[in-house]
């Protein structure tokens, strides 16, 4: 299996600010009741459990940047849609843990 490249939350920022994330898709792989307590706007919600059967929501002409938690769950789905065929992927490293460290301390950790 190929490693994963891994991005910050700071370095995604640099890389796609705002004005360019039509560019790219910031996947949450986490379950609704997390979403619930954090989230970031503009992200594509889905549990990581249903991703198998909802690959066709995702553009393979697009880079993917997986996230969940902490960044466990999303390396694992990061691993499973390049083995499916996506060509560019990233684990967001940290995942909503470390967003709110390093780029909006308003969003709850837990």
């Amino acid at each position: 299996m190929p490693s994963i490249p891994e991005l910050t939350p700071t370095e995604f920022c640099s890389r796609w600010p705002e004005e360019k994330r039509d560019s790219v898709t910031l996947l949450d792989v986490r379950e609704a009741s997390e979403i619930a307590i954090a989230s970031i706007p503009d992200t594509l919600k889905i549990p990581m459990m249903e991703i198998p059967n909802r690959l066709d929501e995702l553009n393979h002409d697009v880079t993917v940047v997986v996230m969940c938690h902490s960044g466990g769950r999303s390396r694992r789905v990061a691993e499973f849609l390049l083995a499916s065929g996506f060509s560019r992927v990233f684990n967001l490293t940290g995942g909503i843990d470390a967003w709110s460290q390093e780029i909006n301390s308003s969003i709850p950790q837990y």
